[in-house]
């Protein structure tokens, strides 16, 4: 077998191992974390690991990138985290920069059950439940400006794309007329079938103003859902507030570039009895607004399902383990088998969710910048 047919077993092999390997480290985090309440808080430590906030905390952002665990003393795993730049502003103390480091100092559980770290600093301190958030002590807003996981990923994402796009433009710019290959002949393929498919059929003819952005839609999707699946990967296209600016970026522009047979038919429809538009008129404002909460939750939803469906089938080794060792090691078979047939599937719902986000702004487009028909009486008169 050849290396180019290897390789993409060889990532989605490591991918598995990826969340396997992040899964077992946030089992040991959670006995920790149980192990601490029971020393400093007086309870009973708790047994076996707590599913949803482990599925939860791999696909919610944080301010530190996991890497990886390693054993460490007693069986308890180290975990391995790359910590970011903690940017936040506070009202009367100014803007505060240092490194998420400095919280790093063992977790407790509180009465309403987050989890709250036990170092402070600077009057700050973090809790970590189904978000992670960084609080005042003294109860004073913060309003944080962090570079997180995902902020991080994002920015990988925009410098692979450029890296690529440029890349393959270069070879444009030469001028010489020669058949593409590799990337370059890859590349072109979705670039075409993003303007024969997407654009041209509901644009019209003056569809290359709006290429490159339904081009950077599309690429800026599919890489960030990809990265996504990589071990250790961000859930940026997860996000809901990722997918609902990428859908505020269509809305805008759709409402900028509405002409007035758009604006006529939605506030004054033609045709219509003026009784009824007083009912009509309504539900199309409604109508209007419902699509970029459309465009937002269809991204979210299909993305951060596919993540959570993987660590939940991972997570059923602990499950049945729980009950008996012998139990846990014999699904571990199994549940690799469906962790692989989801990791092959998101591998396609990361083009498909890509494409049907940029088919549908490219439809809401060509909506708005519709020309009005008129008809005329000779046009229906009879032929002879």
């Amino acid at each position: 077998m050849s290396f180019k047919r290897l390789f993409p077993l060889l990532i989605l092999a490591f991918g598995l191992l990826g969340f396997t390997n992040s899964t077992f480290a946030q089992e040991a985090e959670n006995h920790e974390i149980a192990h601490v309440e029971g020393a400093e808080g007086g309870h009973e430590e708790k047994k076996g690991i707590n599913i949803t906030e482990l599925v939860f905390g791999h696909v919610s952002d944080s301010h530190e990138w996991h890497l990886f665990s390693l054993e460490g003393e007693h069986g308890h795993e180290t975990e391995v985290a790359l910590p970011l730049p903690v940017i936040v502003y506070r009202p009367g103390k100014g803007l505060s920069v240092f490194s998420y480091s400095k919280f790093h100092g063992g977790w407790y559980l509180d009465e309403a059950g987050n989890h709250i770290s036990n170092t402070s600093y600077d009057g700050l301190y973090v809790e970590k439940n189904m978000k992670e958030k960084i609080k005042s002590e003294d109860g004073s807003p913060v309003y944080d400006f962090s570079i997180t996981k995902n902020v991080l990923s994002m920015m990988f994402s925009v410098v692979i794309i450029l890296m690529l796009m440029t890349s393959a433009a270069k070879k444009y710019k030469k001028g010489v007329i020669e058949a593409p290959k590799g990337f370059q002949n890859a590349l072109e393929v979705a670039i075409i079938f993003i303007r024969d498919e997407v654009a041209k059929p509901n644009l019209g003819k003056g569809f290359a103003k709006f290429m490159p952005m339904l081009l950077t839609i599309f690429f800026f999707i599919w890489v960030n859902n990809l990265l996504g699946l990589l071990p250790g990967g961000a859930n940026l296209t997860g996000n809901v507030a990722v997918t609902f600016c990428l859908a505020m970026i269509s809305f805008v522009v759709m409402i900028i570039r509405a002409n007035s047979h758009f604006w006529g038919h939605l506030l004054n429809p033609p045709g219509v009895p003026t009784g009824v538009k007083f009912l009509l008129v309504p539900i199309e404002v409604i109508s209007l607004f419902i699509k970029p909460v459309a465009l937002t939750i269809r991204l979210f939803a299909n993305i951060l399902a596919g993540h959570i469906v993987i660590l939940c089938v991972i997570s059923m080794i602990f499950i049945f383990g729980a009950l008996s060792k012998g139990a846990g090691i014999g699904f571990v078979p199994v549940s690799l088998a469906f962790s692989l047939f989801m990791f092959m599937l998101e591998l396609l719902v990361a083009a498909i969710q890509a494409f049907i986000f940029t088919n549908l702004t490219a439809v809401f487009l060509g909506q708005a910048i519709e020309e009005g028909h008129e008809h005329h009486d000779e046009a229906h008169a009879p032929h002879h």
